[in-house]
């Protein structure tokens, strides 16, 4: 009996399950994320439910997925549009350098879709932020959450119209005369999926860079 034998033409390459890792691991860094962000504040009810300082936000930008990125083999375009609600959960956490705030972000994320198809995707995301305030004008922040997100678009790879995303993010405040109108500016990852609910599932790995306002 030859060696050849003991290999399988049907032999599945290793390359493939090593590129898997690469959305488990930034799925859970995502998870990590958003979760401390949640759960490493102290809980106090009457934070939690005053909306004074609450804002809006209108966030516009550019996307873009990357073949060989993970498991993702398809390049698509996207002109992104972000109204996003926020609602300053713990504020004053913190002091020094890492003095700053905790809110969730709610977005209703509409991306056009430029190629390979002309369509439009839309969400809604849910996301836990945190702000650093020791400065009084410019002000980073990170964000991580996901949501569900509904596809019109005919992508090759994409077997499901209904998907679920996750993401990771940091961004920059420039505060312009109070602490609700300021200039924003974002760079996300962005994984869009439909979790292995449908075949084909090649996920969609991008970035993100938005711009925006708040008030």
């Amino acid at each position: 009996m030859g060696k050849s034998n003991l290999v399988s033409k049907d032999s599945v390459p290793l390359e493939r399950p090593k590129a898997a890792l690469f959305p488990a691991l930034s799925r859970a860094v995502a998870m990590f994320l958003a979760l401390g962000l949640w759960l490493t504040v102290p809980v106090s009810l009457a934070g939690i439910l005053d909306t004074s300082d609450d804002y809006w936000a209108l966030l516009v930008g550019y996307g873009q997925s990357f073949p060989g990125w993970g498991l993702t083999e398809e390049r698509v375009h996207s002109l992104d549009l972000v109204p996003r609600y926020s609602h300053r959960t713990f504020a004053d956490i913190g002091s020094g350098w890492y003095a700053g705030q905790h809110d969730t972000f709610v977005e209703l994320p509409l991306h056009f879709v430029t190629g390979p198809d002309t369509s439009a995707m839309v969400g809604i995301n849910l996301l836990a932020a945190y702000t650093f305030t020791a400065h009084p004008i410019w002000q980073p922040y990170v964000f991580a959450g996901g949501g569900i997100l509904y596809s019109f678009a005919d992508i090759p790879g994409m077997g499901a119209d209904w998907n679920g995303n996750y993401q990771f993010a940091g961004g920059l405040r420039r505060v312009l005369d109070d602490p609700m109108h300021a200039f924003i500016f974002e760079v996300r990852y962005h994984h869009i999926s439909n979790a292995g609910t449908k075949n084909p599932n090649e996920p969609l790995n991008s970035i993100k860079l938005l711009i925006g306002y708040t008030f």
